[in-house]
């Protein structure tokens, strides 16, 4: 049986049960072991295993069985005992009860008779103290103070707690009978006054709070409690300010005096929101005044950028107060404070903001005309200078002798980043220092003086200046600066532009002046662009006036008509070389002065009059066989040089001029078929016909059939 009992293992699994059985039974290996495989002698083993297991199965149910009627017994007895601590648990649960029923009677007692004995015992406590009352007041009353209590000066604290009692009956006697003693009384509650304001200073002097405590206790109930507020703020200031930086030392004083005044005032909130008043109003407020009056009227620059700073420094100071705890409305405390010292600066600050800005606007442009040995020629305003504009605009026509500006644009970066610096602390200062139902009319004001000097004083002349200095088309050599005008005047204005969202908008998008100030922006915008559009109209005219001038001078009509047709060596004209040069600089020019879409649309404009131009240059001539090749390779040059335009259009004109010019050589059985190709199909005949004319074989009876 203990051999079987080995078998079992945990946990238990059937087949490797079998496994372990037959692996320890002789003869129960496989056929290739030390020993043979024998199934009988391993059925025999099965059986007597079998029988082994069955009597260990009644066995151990046996046992079960014997355990079950024990548990049986045992859960019975448990019962049993349960119900009898149940029944304990009741009684003692009703002992319980009945002991807090009597103790709640006898607290009942103790307390009625508590109240009696309070009753009793307070008049008994008051005519006491009234009994010592009145001994102190006899003193009084013959004059002679013999009490321990008057004479001692460590009972300082009794003393002053009884005078002060004393000092509030004597208040309620009739003076004419009690004069002398009230007087008297008075007397000693002042010199009592005095002596604990005396004790609370050199308490503070030592540093011993525990002391400043008591006498501040003692003092509570005194008039002169104020005054040892006034005491403490006082000495608190000594020596406090040993830096050259008064909001630093003002922050820290009150950062340390926030610790402690919580140990020794029973009410510190108050006492640290007047020592703060203290600071501002005496300190705060002197420094101010002697750091603006100074230079108020004198220098409006260094007055602006001092309040500026001075104020700042005191809202930030402001700031940092604003973590004590200062009673309800800290925030309209702070705020009175700092209003009462800047008031007076505050009222008239836009005032001189708005002059200093345009007498140092003003200044700066001045200076940069000066450096330029340059006077500001006056551009009228009014009936005739209107009506010259609008004559301009529509004619396209130079008004009034052209200028020699030689080469200068009269626009400088440097000027104008100065104005825009100075623009843009003006509106920092306004942000700052405008009171915030003022800030968008304010900010408006400043925007108009830069409009007034960047935008009409500087960019506007410079434009007036650049079109007056455009020569009219038909001049010689002229030198075309007007683009370096645009060039400048549209980086400044990129400039103005981004000064206008970063720093006024911030300032006016909540409030009616947005919709002025881009109405205004709109109409400076509008403005400049038309008279840089007719600028860039004249430029534009001059370059065709100078290209006209390079082919009225190279060109020459034996150029497509040579007299040797077999001998002509040139691959294309002098005329065509040159006029390329000039417009493919020309060219360069545009893209370098603008940016975006306006370098297309001017380019376009520049090429459409290029190629009309070159459309009625070559209508003007009549050409050989040779001379016809010749205006191909001219026209191919052109075409290439419009490639670098990079506008579609422009080089589909060329295409079609490059075309038509093929009418020049073609041969006259082939004109029609050439005229009906895709490029020329949908030409005007007029426009054929009149390039098939200035073939020199035109008049020829041959050609004119075949064309009809």
């Amino acid at each position: 049986m203990a051999t079987t009992a080995e078998l079992f293992e945990e946990p238990f699994v059937a087949d490797e049960y079998i496994e372990r059985l037959v692996w320890r039974t002789p003869g129960g290996g496989s056929r290739g072991g030390p020993e043979a495989f024998d199934p009988k002698r391993l059925l025999e083993e099965f059986v007597n295993h079998i029988q082994e297991l069955q009597i260990m199965d009644e066995r151990i149910q046996r046992k079960v069985e014997k355990l079950e009627q024990q548990c049986q017994k045992e859960a019975k007895e448990f019962a049993k005992k349960v119900q009898e601590l149940q029944k304990s648990n009741q009684v003692a649960f009703q002992h319980f009860q009945e002991l807090d029923e009597h103790i709640s009677y006898v607290a009942t007692k103790v307390c009625h008779l508590g109240d009696q004995l309070e009753g009793v015992n307070t008049p008994r406590q008051r005519a006491v103290e009234a009994q010592k009352l009145m001994k102190y007041f006899n003193e009084f009353l013959d004059g002679e103070l013999k009490s321990d209590v008057f004479t001692n000066s460590e009972k300082i604290k009794e003393a002053a707690d009884i005078i002060q009692k004393l000092h509030l009956i004597a208040q309620e006697l009739p003076f004419d009978r009690f004069s002398e003693v009230k007087s008297k009384i008075a007397s000693k509650y002042h010199d009592l006054e005095c002596q604990l304001i005396q004790e609370f200073t050199s308490a503070q002097r030592r540093g011993e709070i525990s002391r400043m405590r008591e006498v501040a206790a003692v003092l509570l109930h005194f008039k002169g409690y104020s005054h040892c507020v006034d005491v403490y703020i006082k000495q608190c200031q000594e020596g406090a300010y040993l830096r050259n930086d008064i909001f630093e030392d003002a922050a820290i004083l009150c950062q340390r005096v926030n610790k402690q005044v919580g140990d020794i005032f029973s009410n510190p909130e108050t006492v640290l929101a007047k020592l703060i008043q203290n600071v501002f109003e005496i300190k705060l407020q002197s420094f101010v005044k002697d750091q603006l009056e100074e230079c108020r009227k004198s220098d409006a620059e260094q007055y602006l950028k001092n309040l500026y700073d001075l104020y700042t420094r005191t809202t930030n100071l402001s700031s940092k107060l604003m973590e004590f705890n200062l009673g309800t409305d800290k925030q309209t405390f702070l705020s009175k404070l700092i209003k009462s010292i800047f008031t007076s600066y505050l009222e008239n600050y836009i005032e001189v903001e708005t002059g200093y800005l345009k007498s140092r606007s003003a200044m700066i442009l001045q200076r940069y005309y000066d450096s330029k040995n340059h006077q500001k020629r006056s551009i009228g305003t009014g009936g005739i200078q209107d009506l010259k504009e609008r004559i301009r605009q529509r004619t396209n026509l130079p008004l009034g002798p052209s200028i020699d500006t030689h080469g200068e644009t009269f626009l400088s970066q440097e000027v104008v980043v100065n104005l825009l610096q100075e623009t843009k602390q003006a509106f920092e200062r306004c942000h700052r220092l405008s009171d915030p139902s003022d800030l968008p009319r304010n900010a408006f004001r400043i925007f108009t003086i830069l409009v007034e000097f960047l935008c009409i004083e500087h960019i506007d002349y410079a434009l007036e200046t650049g079109l007056a200095g455009i020569p009219s088309s038909d001049s010689r050599n002229a030198n075309l600066y007007f683009l370096d005008v645009v060039q400048q005047a549209n980086t400044i204005f990129h400039l103005f532009d981004k000064q206008f969202n970063d720093h006024l908008m911030p300032l006016i998008s909540s409030s009616p002046k947005l919709s002025e100030c881009l109405q205004k922006k709109k109409e400076i915008i509008e403005q400049m662009e038309m008279k840089l559009d007719t600028g860039i109209d004249r430029t534009l005219n001059c370059m065709i006036g100078q290209m006209k001038h390079i082919l009225a001078a190279e060109q020459k009509k034996t150029d497509f008509k040579p007299e040797d047709e077999n001998n002509v060596l040139i691959q294309y004209t002098n005329a065509c070389v040159k006029v390329c040069a000039y417009v493919r600089k020309q060219v360069e020019k545009i893209k370098n002065s603008m940016d975006g879409k306006n370098v297309d649309t001017v380019l376009m404009e520049l090429g459409v009059r290029f190629h009309r131009l070159i459309y009625e240059h070559l209508q003007q001539y009549s050409y050989s066989c040779m001379g016809g090749m010749l205006a191909i390779c001219d026209v191919a040059e052109y075409r290439k040089c419009a490639k670098d335009f990079k506008i579609p259009l422009v080089l589909q004109l060329f295409d079609t001029l490059h075309a038509l010019c093929n009418l020049l050589v073609v041969a006259p059985d082939n004109l029609k078929q050439v005229c009906s190709g895709e490029q020329l199909a949908n030409l005007d005949k007029n426009i054929l016909h009149s390039f098939v004319q200035l073939r020199a074989d035109y008049r020829s009876a041959r050609l004119a059939r075949h064309f009809s």
